[in-house]
C-alpha cells in the first residue's frame, strides 16, 4: 500500500485561456475527497484561484510545465505555496482537463511526481538578463557581417589592411567615405583620420579606398546599419552594468566562504 504524503494538496491542469484544479483532501483513514473548480488566467480570477486554495488550506499545488501556461501562475503562487513544476512525461495525462487534474492531485498526494528545479526568483531575473545580453550580442555580431558585406559589395577593402572593418580609424573613414564618392574624396584628409601607430602605412589604406563605388541608395542603408550597431553596443554595455549590479551581492558574499 502507498504512503499518503500530503493530506491536502491540489492538482492543476493548465492551459492557454483555462486552469483547471482539483483539491485532494485524505482524512486518517485514508478516505480522499475531490472538489474541483475552474478558473480563467486573467489575473483576477488567479487570484480567486489562490484565495480559493487558501479557503481550503491547501498550501501545496502540483501543475505540469505545459508551454508557458504555468508562469503567470507560478508567479502568484511562488511566495505562500509550494509549487510542483513536472515535465508531462510524469503524469501522463486521461484525456479531459477535469480527469487529468484529478489525476495530478492523486499522484501528487503520495508524492509520485518527479518536481523540476525552479531558481529562486532573484536568479531567474539575472538568469534572463544574462540570455537578454546573449540576444544582443548575436545580433551585433549579426549587424557586424551585414556592414562587412556593404563594404565588400562597394570594393572597400580596408578592414584587409587595418586591425578590421570597425577599429577606430576604419570607423572614422567609413564614415568619411559616406559624406563623398571616389571622385571627391580628399586624400589629405583621410591621411589625418589615419592614426598614429596604425601597422599600415597610409598609402596602403588609400589603395584600399581608391576605385570605392557606393551607389545613390546605399548609404543610407549602410549608415541605418551602423546606427543600429551602435544602438546595440549601447544596450549590450546597459546589460553588462546591471548584470554587475546583480550579481555584485553574490560575489562579495563568495569571499566570505571558508576556503578547504
Amino acid at each position: 500500500m502507498m504512503k499518503l504524503k500530503y493530506s491536502i494538496c491540489c492538482g492543476l491542469d493548465v492551459h492557454n485561456n483555462v486552469i483547471v484544479a482539483t483539491i485532494v483532501t485524505t482524512d486518517k483513514n485514508e478516505i480522499s475527497e475531490y472538489i474541483q473548480k475552474s478558473f480563467s488566467i486573467i489575473n483576477s480570477d488567479i487570484q480567486k484561484f489562490y484565495n480559493w486554495l487558501i479557503e481550503n488550506y491547501c498550501y501545496r499545488v502540483c501543475m505540469e510545465s505545459t508551454g508557458k501556461y504555468w508562469i503567470p501562475i507560478f508567479n502568484y503562487l511562488e511566495t505562500d505555496i509550494d509549487v510542483c513544476l513536472t515535465h508531462p512525461k510524469y503524469v501522463k495525462g486521461k484525456k479531459t482537463d477535469k480527469k487529468d487534474s484529478k489525476w495530478i492531485a492523486g499522484l501528487y498526494k503520495f508524492n509520485l511526481v518527479r518536481c523540476s528545479f525552479i531558481p529562486p526568483k532573484d536568479f531567474r531575473q539575472l538568469r534572463k538578463l544574462a540570455r537578454y545580453r546573449f540576444k544582443l550580442v548575436d545580433m551585433k555580431s549579426s549587424e557586424k557581417n551585414h556592414i562587412q558585406n556593404y563594404m565588400t559589395v562597394f570594393n572597400i577593402g580596408i578592414a584587409s589592411v587595418l586591425k578590421g572593418s570597425f577599429c577606430k580609424a576604419a570607423t572614422q573613414i567609413m564614415s568619411y567615405l559616406l559624406e563623398h564618392t571616389s571622385d571627391t574624396i580628399d586624400e589629405k584628409a583621410v591621411r589625418k583620420l589615419i592614426k598614429k601607430g596604425t601597422k599600415a602605412t597610409s598609402d596602403k589604406i588609400i589603395g584600399a579606398i581608391k576605385g570605392y563605388n557606393i551607389e545613390t541608395d546605399q548609404p543610407k542603408k549602410l549608415k541605418l546599419a551602423r546606427d543600429h550597431l551602435s544602438y546595440l553596443e549601447e544596450m549590450i554595455t546597459r546589460t553588462e552594468v546591471e548584470l554587475y549590479v546583480r550579481i555584485k551581492p553574490y560575489y562579495e558574499l563568495s569571499f566570505e566562504i571558508p576556503k578547504m
